[in-house]
């Protein structure tokens, strides 16, 4: 700092003998006292030259112009940094431009479609590996459908190749006609209120499909002493659920009409089952409707052709999803793709998130 002051000093005392020597020189005194007195006092201080023994060539350089115009002018395509005036805020990271996101090793983390994506594809793989080829378009739906409908569907544990009970079935039914019919209200069913009476000894308001299996019995879907059926006093919620069982509780909700008179010769007739004395009464009036319906028939979807119903064997978790991926009979109806791209039309897509300030 000392040095910076003498130095100074210096340069103002030597502008200063400049001047004088001009005028000097102007008015012919240069050969005169005045003149060597002059030429005395330019001469460098002693002191100065052992502090700056170098002389000028000490002094500290100027910037080049070409680097001082550079900082002035900062390349506008060049990123900015904590230096420039008009840069606010942390150094963004190298990679900025290679994520959306901003810094991706900080703040909240985007979801990741593709890893979720490859589970997902890989657990329906793992699931479809024993669900014959006829019912995996069917079940892969369901399956779709059950991660998207919330816990009406996925209280159950979906194995397609287990069998299913007569409780489950009885939810699924329930749920699957409510998420159908989700915007007409005429269709829905009402659940059974916990403060009734309960329509089946075994099945009391604590039961977890109580509500589903009360209200489907109260609709006059599911037979029961309300329906008349005297003998209908237990539901058995944990027995297997049969073929028979499964046409007699879903035609109802086909139809939407009372199901006709039916005898065995009028189903042998329409399905050719060379079993039809087999099907219990009750449930041989739905068999006969759910002919009716052509093609969208439960019996074909669930079943594929075949002379012999068998109606006392067991029916899988597969077999339910595939009768109940449609509802409704031969002109009007829906799916669960219905369903599904219902679904996506009215999901809004997740917002942009907006990258941190730079």
């Amino acid at each position: 700092m000392q040095g910076e002051v003498l130095l100074a000093g210096l340069m103002s005392y030597r502008s200063a003998c400049v001047a004088l020597a001009s005028v000097a020189l102007a008015t012919g005194c240069a050969g005169g006292s005045f003149g060597d007195a002059l030429q005395q006092s330019l001469e460098a201080d002693p002191q100065l030259q052992a502090q700056f023994p170098e002389g000028d060539a000490a002094l500290p350089e100027s910037p080049p112009p070409s680097e001082s115009s550079a900082s002035e002018n900062p390349d506008p395509g060049s990123s900015p940094q904590p230096g420039d005036l008009a840069f606010i805020g942390p150094v963004p990271p190298a990679n900025w431009g290679d994520t959306p996101w901003g810094n991706a090793n900080s703040g909240p983390q985007p979801p990741q479609p593709s890893q979720t994506n490859t589970s997902a594809t890989t657990s329906t793989i793992t699931l479809l590996e024993d669900v014959p080829a006829d019912l995996q378009p069917y079940v892969q739906d369901w399956i779709t459908l059950g991660r998207t409908a919330g816990d009406a569907f996925a209280a159950i544990p979906f194995q397609p190749s287990r069998t299913i009970t007569r409780d489950e079935y009885a939810q699924w039914l329930f749920a699957a006609n409510n998420l159908f019919y989700q915007d007409q209200p005429a269709k829905r069913i009402r659940p059974g209120s916990p403060n009734g009476s309960p329509a089946f000894q075994d099945v009391p308001p604590s039961h977890p499909y109580y509500s589903a299996i009360q209200g489907l019995a109260e609709a006059g879907i599911i037979p029961s002493a309300l329906t008349g059926n005297a003998t209908a006093v237990t539901f058995r919620p944990d027995a297997t659920l049969t073929r028979e069982a499964l046409v007699l509780w879903k035609v109802p909700l086909d139809t939407r009409a009372v199901l006709p008179l039916a005898t065995v010769e009028a189903v042998q007739a329409a399905w050719g089952f060379q079993d039809a004395a087999d099907i219990d009464p009750f449930a041989l009036r739905a068999v006969l409707a759910d002919r009716q319906t052509g093609d969208f028939a439960n019996i074909l979807r669930a079943f594929g052709f075949t002379t012999l119903f068998q109606p006392k064997r067991a029916v899988s978790q597969a077999e339910a999803a595939a009768a109940l991926w449609r509802f409704g009979h031969q002109t009007e109806g829906v799916s669960a793709q219905d369903v599904l791209r219902r679904s996506a039309r009215t999901t809004p897509s997740p917002a942009t998130p907006t990258p941190p300030d730079r």
